[in-house]
């Protein structure tokens, strides 16, 4: 029956119904346990993200038939033989790489560096070329392990082929087909051989609570991400959409560890992208599901959009705690931050109750302000209400403020319970429907008394169940 309540309305037809909704215990956080990092790496398009998603045994890694379509590094959870362990997908490495590409190449050698183990993928249709004879230089020099992989070996023809790459001075190649799975068992044998059980530098104690960074493209979500770690994270440019997969970081902020994911700007409804928007606005979906406080950054010196406002309604029905972070706020004037005030008031009726902090991820400007906007969004929204001084609180409210009547009946309140957190959701037990105005009323009053600021408040009805009268 719960999860019957936390879909919508309902009916109810004797008071036993209440107890199966009365509960006061909430769930523990989960302990967060170090693993260890494998990077893969190569040049561009020899199918990276394809042997990722195999490794992976599903589809995360945005793939497309076009070289530089990953641009950051990464990371997904992955498990093999019961180990588990991160696996870091990256952008393609060249070693004369300019513009854009060189953000990439640096992103790359950035996971080269900071890996426990690493899979260096070449194409073995191609063979060594000196791009990949480059990889392997660099790779020497380092004293973390390292698998040769020769991909797109789809038939045994192709091994003779592949037996080549003994040159490269890696060992022997591992033989796999990343779009088919042949030898991709065998290599993550190889790889738990390798990989150590912790990583190099770690991060105990409890697990960090999920950040999601969302907007439209190009407000600065990886230059936040990039200002708040402290170090060049997320690969950032003029062009607009440079960040495709959800690009996740550990930080320490406030004495805290926070999961941060920068996510792909979403530009039009995904019913409307195509292919890698397409699949970029599905990861930011998923990521934001799997977060539990959103922020979202709103360009404050430009008026705000309607992909701006799509993205706070996807933040809002998803349920998650949210901060509203007004990003370049160094280019507002004093005439902009009144036309501002008006937007905010005309278009952000829907999230009233959202945490506000302007800042400048370009300068740093109040970014250390975002930190206890989160924890009170998600202090609101783990939020409980103890039974009996909620329904106390509803009698007062109810006897000063009646519900409107219907079909000339006074729809009575029986009984209010809160059936979960995350986000606080509200049972209430009637004799009639609440108008759609009325339960709006009632979540004013919540949060006057109870407070949950940033965070969203779910009010749902059940009606008594009409009895059929004896003739």
């Amino acid at each position: 029956m719960t999860e019957d309540v936390l879909a919508g309305d309902g009916v109810w037809s004797d008071e036993s119904d209440w107890e199966l909704l009365d509960f006061d215990g909430e769930g523990e956080g989960e302990e967060y346990v170090a693993m260890p990092t494998l990077a893969v790496c190569g040049r561009p398009n020899v199918g990276k993200s394809t042997l990722v998603n195999r490794i992976l045994g599903r589809r995360e890694a945005v793939v497309e038939d076009i070289p530089g379509v990953t641009r950051d590094r990464i990371s997904y959870e992955a498990t093999w033989a019961g180990r588990r362990f991160f696996v870091q997908d990256t952008g393609g490495w060249e070693p004369d790489a300019k513009g854009l590409q060189q953000s990439v190449a640096r992103q790359a050698e950035l996971a080269m560096e900071t890996a426990d183990a690493i899979l260096l993928v070449v194409d073995a249709t191609v063979g060594a070329t000196a791009t990949d004879e480059a990889a392997v230089k660099k790779l020497r020099r380092s004293k973390i392990p390292v698998i040769l992989v020769a991909n797109k070996v789809d038939s045994e023809k192709l091994e003779a082929e592949a037996a080549a790459l003994w040159s490269l001075g890696l060992g022997e190649p591992r033989m796999v087909s990343a779009a088919h799975g042949r030898g991709t068992g065998d290599l993550l044998d190889d790889v738990l051989a390798v990989l150590p059980e912790t990583p190099r530098e770690g991060t105990g104690g409890q697990g960090p609570r999920r950040v999601a960074l969302v907007g439209k493209p190009n407000v600065g979500k990886s230059s936040l991400l990039n200002k708040l770690s402290g170090a060049e994270r997320s690969v950032v440019h003029d062009v607009a959409g440079t960040t495709v997969d959800p690009v996740d970081s550990l930080v320490e902020l406030g004495g805290k560890i926070w999961k941060f994911v920068d996510t792909a700007g979403l530009r039009r409804k995904v019913s409307h992208a195509s292919g890698m928007e397409f699949y970029a606005s599905l990861r930011t979906k998923s990521a934001l599901e799997a977060s539990e406080v959103a922020i979202m950054l709103i360009d404050a010196s430009q008026p705000m959009t309607e992909q701006d406002l799509r993205v706070i309604s996807m933040v809002a029905d998803s349920g998650r705690a949210l901060v509203l972070a007004f990003n370049k706020w160094d280019l507002v004037d004093e005439d902009r931050r009144l036309q501002l005030e008006k937007e905010i008031d005309r278009e952000l009726v829907r999230v009233p109750w959202a945490q506000r902090v302007n800042i400048s991820a370009h300068t740093g400007r109040a970014v250390q302000k975002l930190v206890p906007a989160m924890e009170t969004a998600l202090e609101s929204w783990d939020k409980r209400v103890p039974t009996g001084r909620l329904n106390n609180w509803l009698k007062e409210v109810v006897a000063a403020t009646p519900p409107p009547m219907r079909g000339g009946r006074l729809p009575r309140v029986m009984f209010a319970t809160q059936a979960s957190t995350r986000p606080p959701t509200f049972v209430l037990f009637t004799t009639g429907f609440l108008e759609a105005g009325y339960r709006r009323f009632l979540e004013r009053r919540l949060r006057e008394e109870f407070g949950f600021d940033g965070s969203p408040v779910r009010i749902s009805v059940r009606i008594r169940e009409k009895r059929d009268r004896k003739k």
